[in-house]
């Protein structure tokens, strides 16, 4: 009997074994579907493709500069120049051409911006324009080629390479250097950076400095005369960017909401969404702490 048992039980054992997961419990249904969120204003189509229009690549045509380009250009040769105008309007052409005559000269340039990002912008740019051999980009993240006849930094390093110059007893090697976006002179923190470039810069070396924003002009231009004892000219190209400037809303259901009307009217409807959006509304949840 105790046998009997025995294989009852190994027979049990060695039975055809439960599927451990067809035991569990599926999830209840939800007992009421989700509300959906309710959509935000609709942008209105026709002024969706006003704000589009004309956006894309121009045909190709003739390059002609313009007069103050040509003027500017003219001055280089023997004053500093200080051009203003708005963005788009072709100040790097000026430089571009004056490197360009200097390089076939023999003689030396550099090109200064206050930015890493637009350093190596211009890096790039002037690689493919003259030949990456006769470019050197020197940043505090790079050091490349920097015996080329063209050297293109931030502010701060040519500032350094001008202290060292006066502390060593030599010169800068070059004959020639343009400030880019030189309304930095204003800037609280790094303004002291370009006015100590126009300073120590020896009056040898010709500048062409390039704005699009700044301020006073003229008296920017007499201040730089008196402090390089050098001819400063002035070339203002007043008007309205050539490439116009457009600005728009881009919605969190994705629609698109120019900021004014047809008629020059801002949208107030783009206040609330706004309103919205940074309050934590829609699907913008704040986290809980």
């Amino acid at each position: 009997m105790a046998r009997s048992r025995s294989n009852d039980r190994s027979r049990r054992r060695s039975g055809p074994r439960r599927d451990e997961r067809s035991d569990e419990r599926r999830l209840a249904r939800k007992s009421s579907p989700e509300a959906a969120e309710p959509r935000g204003p609709r942008s209105d189509p026709a002024a969706v493709r006003r704000l589009l229009d004309g956006i894309g690549v121009p045909e190709a045509a003739p390059f002609a500069p313009d007069d103050f380009q040509v003027e500017a250009l003219a001055a280089i040769e023997t004053e500093d120049v200080l051009v203003t105008a708005p963005t788009g309007s072709g100040k790097t052409w000026i430089a571009r051409e004056e490197i360009r005559r200097l390089l076939a000269a023999g003689k030396r340039a550099w090109y200064t911006t206050p930015l890493k990002a637009l350093t190596n912008s211009k890096y790039l740019e002037f690689s493919d324009e003259f030949g990456a051999e006769n470019v050197g980009i020197l940043t505090g993240d790079r050091k490349e080629n920097s015996g080329a006849p063209l050297i293109v930094g931030t502010t701060e390093i040519f500032r350094n390479q001008l202290f060292d110059a006066l502390r060593e007893g030599t010169e800068v090697r070059t004959d020639f250097v343009i400030l880019d976006e030189a309304h930095y002179l204003s800037d609280e923190e790094r303004g002291h950076v370009w006015e100590e470039s126009i300073i120590i810069t020896p009056p040898r070396i010709r500048m062409l400095l390039l704005s699009a924003t700044v301020g006073r002009a003229e008296e920017f231009a007499r201040w730089m005369a008196e402090v390089r004892g050098t001819r400063v000219r002035v070339i203002n190209r007043a008007g309205t960017r050539p490439v116009e400037l457009r600005a728009a809303y881009l919605s969190k259901d994705l629609e698109l909401f120019p900021l004014f009307d047809a008629a020059g009217k801002y949208d107030s409807r783009l206040d609330q969404m706004a309103a919205k959006r940074s309050s934590g509304g829609g699907n913008y949840r704040r986290r809980r702490n």
